[in-house]
């Protein structure tokens, strides 16, 4: 009977441990700033050609973690800003200041109720990083 009360409190303790080292595993990832992977703001799906990306930096690793900062990040081979800005009008996101393109960037504030997002659109050649950025809204 011992030995099965030892065998449950072992088989308990490294449930925890899993569900405890699972709850972690997002902000080990390469992909940690996206509260859902492989999808524009939560709203839909990655446009063609666009590949998810997170920065490296610790900081703002801590930073999203901490609910302080919402972040995601997307790499396209060619200059085509319109596919995101499609994506987040179409969930209810509207214009609220733009800067135009400078050959540099294109900046522009978006708002959808509360929510205040930050679209960044920056030149790599031929291809762009699309930045976005906002407060959670909770």
């Amino acid at each position: 009977m011992r030995g099965v009360v030892w065998v449950v409190a072992a088989l308990v303790l490294l449930a925890g441990v899993g569900a405890w080292w699972q709850s972690g595993a997002r902000w080990r990832g390469d992909l940690y700033c996206f509260e859902q992977p492989g999808r524009v703001w939560g709203l839909a799906a990655v446009p063609a050609g666009g590949t998810p990306t997170c920065p490296e930096s610790r900081t703002v690793r801590a930073e999203i973690r901490s609910g302080n900062t919402r972040l995601e990040q997307f790499t396209f081979p060619q200059w085509q800003p319109d596919a995101v800005l499609d994506v987040l009008r179409a969930g209810g996101f509207t214009r609220f200041t733009e800067r135009p393109d400078d050959g540099i960037q294109r900046e522009m504030v978006l708002l959808r109720g509360p929510e205040r997002l930050t679209f960044i659109a920056e030149h790599q050649g031929a291809g762009m990083l699309v930045h976005l950025s906002g407060v959670p809204t909770r």
